[in-house]
């Protein structure tokens, strides 16, 4: 069977992808960094090309990992004792849209400026701001449908079933939700859960304003702009690609040439017209066939100028042929 294009695809450029939460990743960290550098938090490198950047009272890390030895490229971390195991951590594969980190950065930023009552405050259903259930309230009003899984599962899932939010209840082991999917909180986008295009997960004491940027961020209706040739792995009919740069002018048919040729050609000059130089009207001749003319005075008041000499200067014009001839020697002796 011969190959035959989609017009959906067949853009050049960049484009938008919609929805957003199929754009994928951009392929740098620099813009989820931004908000900890932003605060003077300290970065450092290793051999391998990976990244870390570090709270100044080293209750949180972050690793950017894109040498490591899994797919998670995001990894973070909070701690109540800097040298004991993690409060909370959340993880990010490499094919997250980096958007959805750089909220929740943003967010991580804002909450370690309030102090440690912030940033470890972990989900308390006996609490109204810190209900469990708040994370999933952007995703509600978005129309993202409620529905149980399985046993010990509640789960969100987008209109179009490309995406969704999982909540584990019960006891979960802290350690796997550290380093597996086996987490409390896990979203994910794609064909399934089971074959994400991408997933990212929190364990359980991830505080509920973290988690609620990054589901604000997933249900915004706008798209995000990618470079046209990483949307390939979305193009099974998926996801809509919209051009970023406007659609060029028509080509210009023969009648529009021909309406613009004559639009360039100046105007016949009439044949009772007179030169703005000359009053206006016609000087009538002298005997000898010379013309008085009057230059206009820019200085004069008067619109249009008169002809008066305080309004114009005379200027008289005498033809060769009307110039005097000089009287004959014979006449000049008697």
């Amino acid at each position: 069977m011969s190959y035959q294009p989609d017009p959906r695809y067949d853009i050049d450029g960049d484009v938008y992808v919609s929805p957003r939460y199929l754009a994928g990743t951009i392929g740098i960290g620099d813009p989820a960094l931004a908000p900890l550098l932003d605060l003077g938090w300290e970065l450092q490198h290793d051999d391998l090309g990976n990244a870390y950047t570090n709270a100044p009272d080293r209750k949180v890390r972050l690793g950017y990992l894109p040498e490591g030895e899994d797919d998670g490229l995001w990894r973070i971390n909070a701690y109540q004792d800097s040298c004991g195991p993690p409060t909370w951590g959340v993880c990010f594969n490499d094919s997250t849209p980096t958007e959805f980190v750089q909220a929740f950065t943003t967010a991580l930023a804002s909450e370690y400026e309030q102090g440690p009552d912030a940033y470890l405050a972990a989900p308390d259903s006996r609490s109204d701001d810190r209900e469990p259930f708040l994370a999933v309230v952007p995703l509600i009003k978005r129309g993202w449908q409620l529905e149980r899984t399985r046993w010990g599962n509640l789960a969100v899932q987008s209109p179009d079933g490309l995406a969704g939010l999982e909540f584990t209840t019960g006891p979960l082991d802290p350690e796997a939700e550290l380093t597996t999917r086996d987490a409390r909180w896990q979203l994910w986008a794609g064909k399934s859960i089971d074959r994400p295009a991408w997933y990212a997960t929190a364990s359980t004491g991830t505080p509920v304003a973290l988690l609620t940027a990054v589901t604000q961020c997933v249900s915004d209706p706008a798209p995000l702009p990618r470079w046209r040739e990483a949307t390939f792995s979305y193009r099974e009919g998926m996801v809509q690609l919209t051009s970023i740069l406007p659609p060029g002018p028509p080509a210009p048919t023969p009648l529009d040439v021909q309406r613009a040729v004559s639009s360039r050609r100046p105007a016949a000059l009439p044949a009772t017209s007179v030169p703005r130089w000359s009053t206006s009207s016609r000087p009538a001749p002298v005997a000898d066939g010379s013309a008085t003319l009057y230059l206009e005075n820019p200085l004069c008041p008067c619109r249009p100028p008169s002809s008066s000499p305080s309004c114009a200067f005379p200027f008289t014009i005498t033809p060769s042929w009307a110039t005097p001839t000089s009287p004959s020697p014979s006449a000049a002796n008697r």
